[in-house]
């Protein structure tokens, strides 16, 4: 079976099932997965461009690959859908959308009315918030109906391999986020009062007190006692000439297809934006033979942990604050990206313009909370809450126990007395969804004897797992127990347990015991075991990633307890031992800049609304005309008239309004549509496949 578009080894992740179909995409005979999404079936057979628009005969790929835009959309089966929440199916016939999808002429349908359903709870999403909050209800007895639009349970939590920061106690801290998830759905077993319905969309709120919800039964209509939002967020996009190239997508998207399905879609990648998202997507890459050809923070320092980006730069990973990205250049797929530093205007700075070769850029620069369905919902007087990152962006250890809450709340609302929700856990979600907070000065730990760990951890993040596993609680905090930055005392036995759980990768052990001059230094190593060898030499890097010698791979091998982490021992000299702090992976001649820059397009080229391919140039104009009401752009430009319903351009407009410098306030909001998701109209009359 052809496995080049595949990812066929991974430190962290088993080899998927091959449960291999056939299907034709354009007329060409391809396999894939049985149930696999569409999109990613296609994408592992070597096609990235989906369709070309029919405005502008531009290419369109994939972008976010959670339902949210409409870049993916293939006709399958002669009706176009989203191909990234379609399962794949065998003898399916694939085409792309070139232009508009023609529509054949249909006989009237018989109505079939809707079914109807009853439930204390609805809850829309199924990640770790919503999950939190159905097993916080069932356990009280409620009759919750969870729905969720992707084929399993878990939400974000199942893209996420690296170990999750927070407290062991209360989110599982230390455990990678695909265990919890398999953790969480376990759990919520255990209660028949949950009804899970899967692959399921919820279209609309309704004035009535009732919401529509697309089902693989069919179109149902809900009416809760109380709804629950826990959608989570969708990612923001950026405009910039080139922005919507294939090959150009979300942070998400790439981890979807990584680390769901298993489809190398990458070769070389640039990534935009130094939050969590963009920095843990570097770290993915590589974990999956990907290299990364840096990474561009518009602001002086990364805003994700410090200990993620310290990660990438041990491993060779150049990030460039104070950069952004110009352009993205290529026509039917991406070929480089020129980024420049930018001045405290956020302006670019002549002259500093840098280009490299990539085949991906991914594009991590915030993410927006999906709250549509509760704002409508409180317009409707429907009781609603929202929980996760609906509620706020945060940590999925924050959403987890912000779900937590959240469903001891409803219980408390439902039974209309009081149900205490603790304050611990009210401190505790503060202190969980807290980012980043002060970095202490690096001091070098002088010990030359004996062995002991090096923590290279010096922010304030909310983090504890490395205090919970020492079997003689020999690392606290001399500030919060949760938050504080952790610290060691004397007397360790060497068991290496805060190396292997530490999810930063953030603590070494030097052991002098064996050798003096050269000491033993074990790292926490997620690579896999086909990167290095016994006896090689490597460049050991500090804490920051400076390189400051070499040292000899004495061996790998597996941490007993920590599955799909090793523990690297390394050879080093006396007077480096206690800095070291990584292994380099990448060496700096595959990250360098090409010697020259392409011609950058006007930065009124860039698309704001992919759907309908309107520019920012066109929307510049608009309002220099004085239009002042969305509804009114949205009618002249097409902007949010699309099928993802203004999800991804409804974020941009207004930068490009403040950038002409008109006050918010003098902006007539949009008016929303009734359905916040596209569907064929045949559901709502129960024809399915009409």
């Amino acid at each position: 079976m052809e496995t080049e578009g595949r990812i066929t080894r991974h430190p962290v992740l088993s080899p998927l099932t091959d449960c291999w179909v056939s299907f034709t995409f354009n007329g060409k005979e391809m396999t894939g997965r049985e149930g696999e999404m569409v999109s990613s079936a296609v994408f592992a057979n070597g096609e990235h461009i989906f369709g070309h628009h029919h405005k502008d005969r531009g290419a369109q790929g994939i972008f976010c690959a959670n339902g949210q835009c409409s870049q993916c959309a293939l006709i399958i089966n002669g009706i176009p859908l989203k191909s990234c929440i379609v399962p794949l199916e065998e003898g399916m016939t694939v085409q792309s959308v070139e232009g508009l999808p023609s529509l054949e002429d249909m006989d009237a349908p018989s109505v079939k009315p809707p079914e109807n359903i009853e439930t204390d709870v609805l809850i829309i999403g199924a990640g770790p918030s919503g999950m939190a909050a159905a097993k916080e209800l069932g356990a009280s007895g409620f009759n919750v109906i969870l729905v969720d639009d992707k084929d399993r349970l878990g939400g974000k939590l199942v893209l996420q391999t690296h170990k999750f920061f927070g407290s062991e106690e209360d989110c599982r801290a230390g455990i990678r986020g695909i265990k919890i998830a398999e953790i969480l759905a376990e759990e919520l077993k255990q209660f028949s009062s949950i009804d899970i319905w899967m692959e399921s969309v919820v279209l609309a709120v309704f004035s009535n007190g009732s919401i529509g919800v697309r089902t693989a039964d069919g179109y149902k209509i809900v009416r809760p006692k109380q709804l629950l939002v826990a959608a989570g967020a969708r990612e923001k996009s950026l405009p910039f000439p080139g922005s919507t190239i294939p090959g150009v997508y979300g942070a998400g998207a790439f981890q979807t297809l990584v680390n769901r399905d298993q489809i190398r879609c990458s070769e070389r990648i640039f990534i935009l934006g130094g939050g969590n998202v963009g920095l843990i997507g570097a770290y993915h890459a590589l974990q999956a033979g990907m290299t990364v050809v840096g990474l561009a923070e518009g602001m002086a320092e990364c805003g994700g942990y410090k200990v993620h980006a310290d990660k990438i730069l041990r491993m060779g990973v150049p990030i460039y604050t104070r950069h952004t990205v110009l352009a993205a250049h290529g026509s039917e797929n991406l070929e480089s990206v020129t980024i420049a530093e930018i001045d405290e205007n956020f302006n670019p700075v002549p002259g500093t313009e840098k280009n490299f070769k990539v085949d991906t850029l991914l594009v991590a620069v915030g993410l927006s909370s999906v709250n549509e369905f509760h704002s409508k919902a409180l317009e409707y007087g429907i009781p609603s809450m929202l929980t996760g990152d609906s509620e706020e962006i945060a940590e999925a250890s924050a959403a987890m126990f912000s779900g937590r809450i959240c469903g001891r709340r409803i219980v408390q609302s439902l039974l209309g007395e009081s149900v205490r929700v603790p304050d611990e856990w009210l401190e505790k979600a503060e202190v969980l969804k807290s980012p980043g907070g002060a970095v202490e000065e690096y001091v070098e730990s002088t010990a030359g004897a004996g062995v002991f760990p090096v923590i290279h951890c010096f922010q304030e993040i909310p983090c504890n797992p490395c205090m919970t596993v020492c079997p003689k609680g020999l690392i606290t905090t001399d500030g919060h127990p949760i938050k504080g930055v952790p610290m060691y005392s004397d007397d360790c036995i060497g068991c290496r347990k805060c190396v292997a759980i530490c999810p930063g990768l953030a603590i070494t052990l030097v052991d002098y015991r064996k050798n003096s001059e050269l000491p033993t230094v074990t790292v926490s190593w997620e690579l896999g075991d086909w990167v290095l060898e016994k006896d090689q030499i490597v460049t050991v890097t500090e804490w920051e990633g400076k390189p400051i010698g070499s040292g000899t791979v004495l061996g790998l091998r597996n941490a007993p307890g920590y599955p799909s982490t090793m523990l690297l021992d390394i050879a080093v000299p006396a007077d480096i031992a206690n800095r070291v702090a990584g292994v380099r992976v990448q060496n700096p001649e595959v990250t360098a800049s090409e010697s020259s820059v392409p011609e950058l397009p006007m930065a009124d080229d860039s698309i704001v609304c992919r759907c309908e391919r309107v520019t920012a140039g066109e929307i510049r104009k608009l309002l220099r005309e004085g239009v002042r009401d969305m509804n009114e752009l949205k009618s002249r430009s097409r902007a949010g008239f699309g099928a993802c319903g203004g999800k991804t351009c409804k974020s941009l407009i207004p930068r490009i309004i403040r950038g002409e410098g008109i006050d918010l306030e003098e902006i007539t909001d949009l008016t929303e549509r009734p359905l916040f998701a596209e569907t064929r109209l045949g559901i709502f009359c129960g024809k399915d496949g009409e």
